[in-house]
């Protein structure tokens, strides 16, 4: 039996960072909430590099994507996997998807993995003043929002760097004006039909001089709708930092995520540059 190539690169992708990197699985992060059972908690995993003589490592934590009514964390294993082996702690959550919870709940349940990071990093080796985020896709929405929405209670200078890729949902007001919420994909549910709402479920309404740095890749071959509301993002984010250019990559919108599972590809060394760039402290 023959396997496709890019089944055996993700093979010998496994094999070659499955010694460099050790796995925290399902740790609680939310609060105690009212109505919600342990076995509909959704949980985090944590990617620690084996063997590292740093004192502390800078930490990244993960947002999957999937239409906010799909994905789960387990599907990540390899990204979190890769980086841990190049030395950054590595935090993938799940978080409530529709229709069982709205865009809100979600960026609380995101808000609430940022602080949890922050206060518990440390006993993984982790450095609480070198906490990073990234997501994709209707992730890459969650973490912006969580961090630049004030409502959710986090200090953007407790955020170093902000990695979006192909992200979704920038700029909902502008897309759901245009395409007004259906049952469709739980759209109604995830959003509301308020239209009020949609402002605050936007990131791009919250860029302001005290938004963490950037590092935004876009694929050329994603949709036209992550590409307009990226193009109408990064016109609002060069108010305040005027050097950040879309990193644009001959991608769809799937492999944008998928390219994280080898470990040889460029990515890791681009994010690697975006940390070290804007790290405050001498981690690497």
């Amino acid at each position: 039996m023959r396997f496709p190539y890019t089944v055996i690169v993700l093979l010998f992708g496994f094999l070659f960072v499955g010694c460099g990197a050790k796995k925290s699985t399902d740790v609680s992060y939310l609060r105690a909430s009212a109505g919600v059972t342990s076995t509909t908690t959704p949980k985090l995993n944590v990617f620690v590099p084996r063997n590292s003589k740093a004192k502390q490592l800078p930490v990244l934590i993960f947002v999957h994507g999937g239409n906010w009514n799909s994905g789960r964390k387990g599907t990540y294993d390899l990204l979190g996997r890769n980086f841990a082996s190049k030395g950054v702690i590595t935090v993938i959550p799940d978080y409530t998807l529709s229709p069982n919870a709205n865009y809100d709940a979600m960026a609380q349940q995101v808000a609430q993995v940022i602080q949890w990071t922050k206060n518990n990093i440390g006993q993984y080796n982790g450095n609480p003043n070198a906490i990073y985020v990234t997501g994709h896709s209707a992730g890459g929405h969650l973490i912006a929002l969580a961090v630049m929405n004030p409502k959710y209670g986090i200090d953007p200078s407790a955020v170093s760097g902000i990695i979006l890729n192909d992200a979704a949902g920038l700029d909902m007001k502008n897309y759901l004006e245009e395409n007004p919420p259906t049952a469709e994909d739980d759209y109604i549910t995830t959003w509301t039909i308020k239209s009020e709402q949609w402002q605050n479920a936007s990131p791009i309404y919250f860029i302001n001089k005290n938004t963490p740095p950037f590092l935004i890749y876009v694929g050329h071959k994603t949709y036209a709708s992550i590409k307009t509301a990226n193009d109408r993002f990064i016109d609002k984010l060069h108010q305040y930092q005027p050097e950040v250019k879309l990193k644009h990559l001959n991608k769809k919108h799937i492999p944008m995520v998928l390219q994280y599972f080898s470990p040889f590809s460029d990515r890791f060394d681009e994010v690697i540059a975006f940390m070290k760039l804007h790290n405050k402290e001498s981690l690497f």
